[in-house]
């Protein structure tokens, strides 16, 4: 049974870093992609950053240049490294896995098939 767990938000001032962490359990391939979303009360769930099963790394247009995804396989963690936060990065953030995945399919929902329950992120202005 797959699991994922996401830890590390919190309440920050803007400008500020964070560093969320996503560990999965219960994966039978290594073909598996990762994705970071996104939902605030106002919005619905958003495509922030996702790596496929080879490493490599696509970012929405709104992070791209201040978040950096990466992952220790030997842990099965993925993380996301958030840098110069704003005030319109609040949300939940949730990880959610993409079964063999290609860069392009990481930024559709319909694409994932498990979630975690995730972690707030509030960044104050």
């Amino acid at each position: 049974q797959v699991q994922l767990a996401e830890s590390g938000g919190g309440l920050v001032q803007a400008g500020a870093s964070l560093t969320l962490s996503c560990v999965a359990s219960g994966l039978t391939s290594n073909n598996n992609g990762v994705g970071w979303w996104r939902q605030s009360p106002t919005k619905a769930r958003e495509f922030v950053a996702g790596m496929n099963g080879s490493g490599s790394a696509t970012y929405d247009r709104s992070v791209r240049g201040r978040f950096t995804m990466s992952r220790d396989r030997a842990r099965n963690t993925y993380r996301l490294q958030m840098n110069g936060l704003k005030p319109e990065d609040t949300a939940v953030y949730y990880c959610g896995t993409c079964p063999r995945c290609i860069i392009s399919s990481l930024s559709r929902a319909q694409s994932y098939e498990h979630w975690g329950q995730g972690t707030q992120v509030t960044v104050a202005s």
